[in-house]
């Protein structure tokens, strides 16, 4: 491996334990031969942001930022959380009538989330979003902070210990409205590391998932060390809801379901307009394969 592909690769990827689960095996150097990965751990809308800078050569990113950064970077096949019955929860100290939620204040976790995207799609008249950490969100609704909050990770497993009402399922109402699976966040490595060393990264990635299922004992003790909620209950539940068929790799219907998010943020004027067609989404669609 000459000294370009040798190099270190910034990594960056969320606390949460469907991340430190499937990565585990990467950022340990358990998988991945000779690359040599940086860790760095941040909430998902600060890992947006760094990739929207073109701080990382590759991190986890929200699908709603793939839309910005799509010419930049390539997503990685393997890695994604994308499935069924995952989205994310509008939830509300009481019932709130859609028709009363444009009048409400609604805390979001980051502006590029894609929690963020699928309420401005479900509401689009709502314009008072207070963008705040993920984990204070169901906080804030409780304290009269915000009128409703969109909660994501493992906060939407202790809502209900809260207090807290569902008012929106929005992964169930982008189901029912597309017939496609929610695609929540996924892996995207830089077009510049070469696709030599995209398509290296991608089957690490893959890797790390195999050897997370293969020694869930030493993986499951680094996970808790990083999780919000400590419960082991919560940890397997939050892995078991986010870690799929998916995650190993996308496929036709994952790569569909993404696309299809795009283009709707597209039409909706809520994402940039399509990069030129030459620009193929993964690495493994590149025509000068």
């Amino acid at each position: 491996m000459d000294a370009e592909k040798h190099r270190k690769i910034s990594f960056g990827l969320s606390p949460c334990p469907n991340d430190t689960f499937a990565f585990y095996g990467l950022i340990k150097n358990r998988v991945g031969g000779e690359i040599e990965i940086d860790a760095r751990f941040m909430d998902v809308q600060a890992l947006n942001e760094e990739v929207l800078a073109g701080g990382l050569d590759m991190s986890k990113i929200s699908y709603h930022l793939l839309g910005f950064v799509h010419d930049k970077y390539y997503l990685l096949e393997s890695g994604s959380a994308l499935g069924y019955g995952c989205g994310p929860l509008l939830v509300a100290r009481k019932d709130i009538p859609k028709r009363e939620l444009p009048r409400c204040r609604i805390a979001i976790p980051g502006e590029y989330t894609t929690a963020a995207l699928l309420f401005r799609l479900f509401c689009p008249e709502a314009q008072d979003l207070m963008p705040i950490l993920f984990s204070e969100i169901p906080g804030a609704v409780v304290q009269g902070k915000a009128d409703a909050g969109v909660i994501i990770h493992e906060t939407r497993f202790v809502y209900e210990a809260m207090g807290l009402v569902c008012l929106q399922d929005l992964g169930r109402w982008w189901e029912d409205e597309t017939g496609h699976p929610i695609p929540l966040g996924g892996i995207v490595a830089k077009r510049s590391l070469g696709r030599e060393m995209v398509q290296q990264l991608d089957e690490a990635v893959a890797a790390s998932l195999d050897y997370a299922y293969g020694h869930t004992g030493e993986v499951m003790k680094f996970v808790k060390e990083y999780a919000q909620e400590t419960e082991d209950g919560v940890i397997s539940d939050h892995i078991k809801l986010y870690v799929n068929h998916f995650t190993k790799k996308l496929g036709r219907d994952g790569v569909a379901a993404v696309e299809h998010l795009l283009q709707v943020g597209r039409q909706k004027g809520i994402l940039p307009a399509k990069p030129r067609d030459s620009v193929p989404l993964t690495v493994w669609e590149d025509g000068n394969s």
